[in-house]
């Protein structure tokens, strides 16, 4: 066991598995066998003490972005790695994803696997990869939460009853008029989340673009189309209630239709942790059932 690197691990994770902490008790093991410093965020940090009462120690408790670390480490699904990253943001700290959830696309690793994999992480034996992050201005207020997503941004209407309208441009030339329930504009890494399930294309990450795809668009020949990632998208809303909804990794807020919205790649990307021997296409096959003959 490598112990001659003293290494700092911020640790997230969510505030609603109680049966978390038998896999926050491995981990915590497993980096205390390697002296390692560690940091958790304040909410996870109470959760597991007072809500679990989980005994803790040797901890540093941080709140919201006031951290750094050489890794950082996400206990939970997919939506707490989204979250992890938006804590993490510019600061391109590598994120480990730790899957105490479902289906884990972005947290991958099994929680039977903490021990092994943290002991990888000191032998260097893991790849890194970068993805694109997508960023949001407004032409009006900014937005109140943290401005950029890593899996997508959905323009969607609020009312139950009409669709919205959005004008759509793309560096500056006017791409359609989406008459729908929304948009979604996703990256790679989103490919897979809710952009698949309104008919948006799977993407390979490294891939470097976006793809824009309608939600149940009035129009039949509206398809979901593929866009340079260093394209500049403009989006404007017309809508009856006069505001609408913008999701970024389904943090949504509201917005008035006057705004206008310009979406590009943010100037910085994601570092994703993925262990050695990890494949893209054996991941979506097992754990999307991608390409399954149901006949069978």
């Amino acid at each position: 066991m490598t112990t001659s690197r003293k290494l700092r691990f911020a640790i997230f994770g969510n505030t609603y598995q109680p049966k978390k902490s038998v896999s926050i008790q491995k981990l915590l093991a497993s980096l205390s066998e390697r002296k390692a410093e560690v940091l958790m965020e304040r909410a996870f940090y109470e959760f597991l003490t007072d809500g679990q009462q989980f005994p803790i120690d040797g901890v540093h408790v941080f709140d919201g972005t006031d951290f750094s670390a050489d890794f950082a480490i996400s206990m939970g699904g997919d939506g707490t790695f989204l979250r992890t990253a938006s804590m993490v943001g510019h600061k391109e700290i590598p994120i480990l994803g730790i899957n105490t959830g479902r289906l884990g696309f972005l947290a991958d690793i099994h929680a039977g696997d903490i021990e092994h994999t943290v002991a990888a992480l000191y032998t260097d034996d893991y790849s890194v990869e970068t993805r694109a992050v997508i960023q949001v201005e407004t032409d009006g207020a900014p937005l109140e939460g943290y401005p950029c997503a890593l899996n997508d941004v959905a323009i969607l209407k609020r009312d139950n009853a009409s669709m919205i309208t959005i004008h759509a441009s793309i560096n500056g030339e006017t791409l359609t008029t989406y008459q729908a329930d929304g948009l979604v504009m996703s990256t790679p890494t989103g490919s897979t989340a809710y952009s698949l399930s309104v008919g948006g294309p799977i993407i390979v990450p490294g891939t470097h673009v976006f793809s824009l795809t309608a939600v149940a668009p009035h129009s039949l020949n509206v398809r979901p189309i593929v866009v340079a990632e260093d394209s500049v998208i403009t989006l404007t809303v017309e809508s009856r209630t006069h505001n609408f909804l913008v999701a970024l990794d389904g943090r949504s807020e509201k917005l008035p239709d006057s705004t206008t919205l310009t979406l590009r790649k943010a100037p910085y990307r994601v570092q994703v942790i993925k262990r050695s021997g990890t494949r893209y296409f054996r991941t979506l096959r097992e754990k999307m059932m991608w390409g399954a003959d149901q006949r069978h």
